[in-house]
């Protein structure tokens, strides 16, 4: 695996976004050092350089004039960069290989030389992998058309598409052993005669089959791009393996059509789809990521990304600088001022690798979803970790069928989708459903909303490795599962109701910068004591996401454990052994690990950070740098809200909300 960056000034950078800073006041801080390139978290890497180049301008100009610059120069111009505001260009050279193992400085240099143009930068490629098992051609050929096509969408009966029985995950009857009613619980939102109408989920992947019957009705193609081949039709490019059958597979969960004897039916079937290519190519840059989930924020509502780093369990990396930017602009300014969703697939790695190491599914600004099978225990690829906030379903039984039906290349369909590939789409679903019952609805209302309406249900760790535990206002959470299962038919009855929740804050609550040994055979402890910044602007009462921002280095990486432990007492595994991860030399530099599980809580008081080895053999580390940060609200975030049930989630954390505010 080869994940590479250029030498930039990441800590800095990281610190901005994770206070929370407006996208448009980031830099792109990008330096042009020559020493040895490096992904995030310190992780080295071999070099590979792109034939695309970031071109900054001294100042602003129009798409025109970088068109005609870079055809001086044997350059294609590409576009500006999202959030730019026409400063920053993506220029790709006509003739340059897309994959080099050094800088093309005499390219780097006529860019420079004309007088508009402030720095020019070779982009590094880093690889980027679907989330899922590789697929093969599909058993199933067929469009089994049915008789029943042509007749009306009615939402209070069942679907009569003909792989619906085999969707377990909208409707659980038991099929191939599952656990009945284990499912989505789609057909209540549906009864509402809320089918995720006006809404579009763009497929952020390896193209999307748009000429599909079950899909070319749904397909919004304003809002859809090819970015690997650089025009406005994602197809998928042809393998004889399938293997670009990924995005059209995702695309099917979400806006499959209804009732028209094709395939199966989708979980928002009359929403819409847009498809964004950008994985199909030998390798990805930061810019195709941060045009890709910049593209259309207004037309779009909902980005869908099944894929990530490398999930083999040793690798730290996360979006660069430009991707970073564009998803902080997006849940700032996207939407029109509500903010895009951006839904992540947790991971692949299994027991042995840790999603908080993937910096796209452990962000505050993305939604982390991981599965469950159909018998409510996790799939055997789960990996688990603190920032986990929900979970939907995808395969992982002996039985091929209980595999995730859907739409597939060229027409067909399948019923072996996989991976939390197959999770991360099926959550767009319901947020759609959420955003037709409320359009309104913020970007942190749809967070709010997951863990509100999100259930236990029968979900459960197949190795008793994690149990379900009750954070300090009453919600109960689990380190694969976060929250619990989606619950479409509760979100989108709580969505009707929904009044957005206050303003959001961002507390650097304290650090630690004194290292410390990590002694083999015990643990060392950091406690800060905070008031989370009470009597300033950014004053936080009541928690959403907390991050433990570490710097920390170790004989052997993998090896090295993490726990914060809350005021309340919520105790999050921040960072688990890692089997792979054999880094003796890097370490974590300034690696924001995130936690979901104290939401609600009040964060005043001590917070405590645990540090371990688990391993038989001696290892030698050292704790560097501690900081938190702690988000979330001043004001209750739900006092305006009223519970529809006394033992519902919402009644339960509001009543804890009440009770401290009389004490």
């Amino acid at each position: 695996m080869f994940i590479v960056a250029a030498a930039w000034s990441f800590a800095a950078s990281w610190r901005l976004l994770c206070i929370g800073m407006l996208a448009l006041a980031l830099p792109l801080a990008i330096a042009e050092s020559e020493s040895a390139a490096r992904g995030h978290g310190g992780q080295p890497n071999h070099a590979v350089f792109t034939s695309s180049f970031l071109v900054r301008f001294r100042r602003g100009v129009d798409n025109d004039f970088a068109h005609k610059l870079a055809d001086k120069y044997g350059f294609e111009n590409l576009g500006p960069l999202v959030g730019a505001d026409g400063h920053e260009y993506h220029f790709k050279h006509k003739t340059l290989p897309h994959a080099r193992s050094r800088r093309s400085l005499m390219h780097t240099r006529v860019l420079k030389s004309h007088p508009s143009v402030l720095t020019a930068v070779q982009q590094p490629g880093f690889r980027r992998e679907k989330r899922g098992l590789r697929p093969a051609i599909p058993a199933i050929h067929g469009l089994h058309y049915a008789a029943t096509l042509g007749e009306p969408n009615t939402v209070d009966v069942e679907p009569t598409d003909p792989y619906f029985p085999l969707q377990w995950y909208l409707k659980n009857t038991g099929q191939n052993g599952g656990k009945v009613r284990l499912d989505l619980n789609v057909q209540a939102a549906w009864a509402q005669g809320i089918t995720g109408k006006n809404v579009t989920t763009a497929i952020m992947d390896d193209g999307v089959d748009y000429m599909h019957p079950d899909l070319k009705f749904n397909y919004n193609a304003e809002a859809s791009y090819d970015f690997s081949s650089n025009d406005a039709f994602p197809y998928p490019r042809y393998t004889d393996d399938w293997f670009n059958s990924h995005g059209t597979r995702c695309a099917g969960e979400v806006a499959a059509a209804r009732d028209n004897g094709i395939c199966g039916v989708g979980v928002a079937y009359d929403s819409k789809i847009a498809g964004i290519r950008m994985l199909d190519q030998p390798y990805m840059t930061d810019l195709i990521e941060a045009n890709s989930m910049g593209h259309e924020p207004h037309k779009i509502h909902i980005y869908s990304a099944s894929w990530g780093p490398t999930d083999d369990g040793k690798t730290v990396d996360g979006p660069r600088n430009a991707t970073m930017r564009a998803i902080v602009q997006g849940v700032n300014e996207g939407r029109n001022g509500l903010g895009n969703i951006y839904v992540w697939a947790s991971g692949d790695g299994g027991e042995e690798d840790d999603c908080n190491c993937d910096g796209y599914a452990a962000s505050m600004w993305t939604i982390s979803i991981n599965s469950a099978i159909n018998d409510g225990q996790n799939a055997h690829y789960d990996e688990s970790c603190s920032s986990t906030l929900a979970s939907t379903f995808s395969n992982g039984a002996k039985d091929p069928n209980t595999g995730v039906a859907t739409t597939d290349l060229y027409g067909k369909c399948t019923t072996t989708h996989s991976g939390t590939s197959a999770a991360a789409p099926e959550a767009a679903g319901v947020f759609a459903l959420a955003l037709e019952a409320n359009p309104q609805l913020t970007w942190r209302d749809i967070q709010h909303l997951t863990v509100l309406t999100s259930k236990r249900n029968s979900l459960f760790d197949a190795k008793n490795r994690f149990y379900w535990t009750m954070n300090g206002v009453g919600l109960e959470f689990n380190h694969l599962f976060g929250f619990g299962v989606l619950d479409a038919g509760a979100m989108v009855t709580l969505a009707k109701q929904w009044h957005s929740v206050p303003a959001r804050y961002h507390c650097e609550a304290g650090e630690i910068n004194k290292p410390q040994p990590i002694i083999m055979g015990r643990s060392l402890f950091w406690e800060i004591k905070t008031d989370a910044c009470k009597g300033t602007d950014t004053e936080v009462n009541y928690l959403e996401h907390v991050q433990a921002v570490i710097t920390a280095n170790a004989s052997r990486r993998g090896d090295l454990e993490l726990f914060l432990t809350s005021p309340m007492g919520t105790k999050s595994m921040i960072l688990s052994r890692r089997a792979n991860d054999d880094d003796h030399r890097d370490g974590f530099t300034k690696w924001p690990f995130m936690t979901t599980h104290s939401w609600g809580e009040y964060p005043q008081g001590v917070w405590k950070l645990e540090a371990r080895f688990n391993s038989a053999q001696t290892r030698l580390g050292h704790l560097v740098e501690w900081s938190l940060v702690l988000h979330g609200t001043k004001e209750a975030p739900y006092r305006t809200l009223k519970p529809s049930s006394p033992h519902s989630k919402l009644a339960i954390v509001k009543k804890a909300h009440e009770d401290k505010k009389m004490k």
